[in-house]
C-alpha cells in the first residue's frame, strides 16, 4: 500500500488577469488626452476594449478585441450587455468613462472618476435639458450601484474627499494622478502674442460667461488685455463671445478647438494662464501651463491648490473679483474705495 503523502496547500496556477477597457463617451478634451496617455502605456496589456467611435482617429490599433460604441442609447446598452457577458471572475475591468457598469460584473471593477459634477448635489440648471437629465441619471446610478465597484481612482486629494462625502466615508478611493508621459519642450523664443490664455471647451462649468463679463468690466475701466480662447466654433457660447467682443471692443481671440501640439504652441505665445473653471477633477491645462512656467491666475478652489500655486486667485462667481485679479497681475490695481465718516454720508444724503 502507498503511504499517505503530506497535505500541501492548494496552489492556483498564476493565470494573468485579462484587462477590459470600457471607455464609451471618451472622445474629446482632457478625457481623450488621458485615454491616449493610458492607452499608449497599456496597449499591450489590454485584452478587450470598448471605445467611443468619435475617438477613432485619435487611438491607434492594438492587439485587443475592439468594439466601437456609437453615441446612441442602443449602442451604449449593447456595449454594457457585451461587457456583462464577456467579463469572467478574475478579470479586471477599468471603466475609464467615470460611470459604474449598468449590469453587475464578475470581475474586479475599477472606475476612473474624472467628472466632479457627478459627485455633487448642486443645481444643473445652467446645462441644456438633455444634459441635465443625463447627469441626474448618472448621479443616481453612481449612488445606487456603488457596491458593485471594487475601487474608485481619482487624481487629487480634494476629489477623493468629495467622493467619500458623496458616496460615504467607507468608499474605497485611491488617489493616483497621471498625465502624458512626455511634454513638449517650451519654445522660449516664441513671440508673446496674448496676455492671457484659457484652454477649455464650452461646458457651463468652464465659466466663460463670468470670464468674458470680467473682460467687459475691464474694458469699461479702460483696460483691454488680450485673451486667447479655445471654444469650439458654431456653439452658442462662441457666438456670444463674438457679440460681446464687438460690443465692448474686446481683445479676445477665439481660436476654436486645437490639437495638443497647437495648444502647446499657444501656451508659448501667451504670458499667463487664466483659469476660472468652477469644477475640475484635475485641470490638465493647469499642469501643462505650470510645466511651461507660465504664471497662473485661477479660481480659489481646492482643485487648483491640489496641483499648482497660482500667482493670483479670485472668486470664480464674481466678475469683479476676476477683473481685480487680472489688474493685480498686470500691476494696474484699482484704488480701494475710501471709507468716509458719518458726516460725509449725511452730506451725500442732504445733497
Amino acid at each position: 500500500m502507498f503511504s499517505a503523502l503530506p497535505q500541501r496547500p492548494l496552489v492556483l496556477l498564476n493565470i494573468p488577469k485579462r484587462l477590459f477597457l470600457h471607455a464609451p463617451n471618451v472622445h474629446v478634451g482632457g478625457g481623450l488626452n488621458l485615454l491616449q496617455a493610458f492607452y499608449g502605456a497599456a496597449e499591450s496589456s489590454i485584452d478587450f476594449e470598448q471605445l467611443d467611435v468619435r475617438a477613432k482617429a485619435g487611438l491607434k490599433a492594438g492587439r485587443a478585441e475592439r468594439h466601437w460604441v456609437r453615441p446612441t442609447l442602443f449602442s451604449r446598452l449593447a456595449a454594457e450587455w457585451r461587457l456583462r457577458n464577456r467579463v469572467k471572475a478574475g478579470d479586471a475591468v477599468l471603466c475609464f468613462h467615470g460611470l459604474v457598469p449598468l449590469f453587475p460584473l464578475k470581475g474586479q471593477v475599477t472606475v476612473f472618476l474624472q467628472n466632479r459634477i457627478l459627485l455633487s448635489s448642486d443645481s444643473l440648471k445652467s446645462y441644456p435639458i438633455k444634459t441635465r437629465v443625463r447627469l441626474w441619471g448618472e448621479r443616481l446610478m453612481l449612488r445606487a450601484f456603488t457596491t458593485r465597484i471594487d475601487k474608485f481612482v481619482v487624481q487629487t486629494p480634494s476629489m477623493a474627499e468629495q467622493v467619500r462625502g458623496f458616496l460615504g466615508e467607507q468608499t474605497p478611493v485611491v488617489v493616483c494622478p497621471f498625465v502624458l508621459a512626455e511634454v513638449d519642450q517650451a519654445d522660449v523664443s516664441a513671440e508673446k502674442i496674448y496676455d492671457f490664455v484659457y484652454v477649455a471647451s464650452a461646458e457651463p462649468h468652464k465659466n466663460h460667461q463670468k470670464l468674458i463679463a470680467a473682460w467687459c468690466l475691464l474694458a469699461e475701466q479702460g483696460l483691454r488685455p488680450s485673451l486667447a480662447l479655445t471654444v469650439p466654433f458654431d456653439t452658442a457660447l462662441s457666438f456670444q463671445i463674438e457679440e460681446l467682443k464687438r460690443k465692448w471692443d474686446l481683445n479676445v481671440f477665439n481660436l476654436g478647438q486645437l490639437s495638443s501640439s497647437e495648444v502647446c504652441a499657444l501656451y508659448d505665445q501667451s504670458s499667463a494662464l487664466i483659469y476660472p473653471s468652477t469644477t475640475e477633477s484635475l485641470g490638465l491645462p493647469l499642469i501643462e501651463a505650470n510645466a511651461r512656467q507660465l504664471p497662473i491666475i485661477a479660481a480659489e478652489l481646492d482643485y487648483v491648490r491640489d496641483i499648482v500655486e497660482p500667482v493670483q486667485t479670485f472668486d470664480p462667481s464674481s466678475r469683479t473679483s476676476i477683473a481685480r485679479a487680472v489688474r493685480r497681475h498686470l500691476e494696474s490695481d484699482e484704488p480701494a474705495q475710501l471709507i468716509h465718516g458719518p458726516e460725509v454720508f449725511l452730506r451725500e444724503v442732504m445733497q
